[in-house]
């Protein structure tokens, strides 16, 4: 018979995590649909009770998020215009009752590839802490998702944080934009996230991320060392080419053709880019 154990420290789960073989659940919101009638298989490590890790703090450094928090609480949190893209992403999670249960770190160490997640967190340049017997490590988000459905998480370790670095400019804000085969509550065509820092009415920085048109999100840095110095305004968009988005690898599935995600894309890059040009 299945296991099911709550525990109520890291300490405590990472004990259990080092002594078997055990699913980590959280929210659930991924793990209990893939499961409609049939039974869940394995032992269950419920860390939904162990306190410190729902919430955001702000420290010197920049920003710590907990890995329980949820899609609603980030949603809520008071935050700079930084995470205005990661907020846009929140939204787009499913619907309320989704946000108001599914956790920031499930979505990524869930490491679906349409993870609405993922590339605003790398346009953020999130680091990803995780606990072991050993103590923890950070990995960089792009280090952390190895693949399709793949973590470099390893079996005795817990997701315990998400950290976001401060910008060294001022005023840096994010943007995200989707497309889906409808408006809400679907699976995303093709997304972008991006961050753009302005200085003297001029592009200081830029971090640009494309997600489901790769096994893995990816930034796009070609494009983010091209966008720096040229004038911030709603004509930003213009200075991304096909070339620009090389790199990506989109598939053929039911919801799209890789033409049709590549072409998506293009045009969802210009528009983020545009979008946060004029709002300098």
């Amino acid at each position: 018979m299945a296991e099911y154990v709550r525990p109520t420290s890291v300490g405590e789960a990472v004990a259990a995590l080092q002594a078997g073989s055990w699913t980590v659940l959280a929210g659930g919101t991924d793990l209990y649909p893939a499961h409609v009638e049939r039974p869940l298989a394995g032992d269950l490590l419920d860390i939904s009770a162990i306190e410190g890790l729902r919430g955001i703090a702000e420290g010197e450094a920049g920003w710590t998020i907990g890995a329980l928090t949820t899609w609603s609480d980030l949603i809520a949190a008071d935050l700079p215009p930084l995470f205005d893209g990661l907020k846009a992403a929140a939204r787009e999670v499913g619907g309320v009752q989704i946000q108001n249960a599914a956790t920031i770190a499930g979505n990524l160490v869930n490491a679906s590839p349409a993870a609405d997640g993922v590339p605003p967190l790398m346009s953020l340049d999130a680091e990803i802490a995780l606990t072991g017997h050993a103590g923890e490590r950070r990995l960089g988000l792009a280090d952390f998702i190895a693949g399709n459905r793949k973590t470099a998480r390893q079996a005795g370790e817990l997701v315990t944080t998400i950290h976001v670095p401060r910008p060294a400019h001022q005023g840096t804000r994010g943007g995200f934009m989707k497309l889906g085969a409808r408006r809400y509550l679907v699976i995303s065509i093709a997304m972008v996230a991006a961050t753009l820092a302005i200085e003297d009415d001029t592009v200081a920085e830029a971090r640009v991320a494309v997600g489901a048109c790769s096994p893995v999100a990816r930034r796009l840095k070609a494009l983010e060392n091209d966008l720096v110095g040229r004038a911030a305004d709603g004509d930003l968009g213009l200075a991304v080419t096909a070339e620009h988005l090389s790199e990506l690898s989109p598939i053929d599935d039911v919801r799209a053709s890789a033409d049709y995600r590549r072409q998506a894309a293009l045009v969802l890059v210009r528009r983020v880019l545009g979008q946060l040009g004029s709002a300098a």
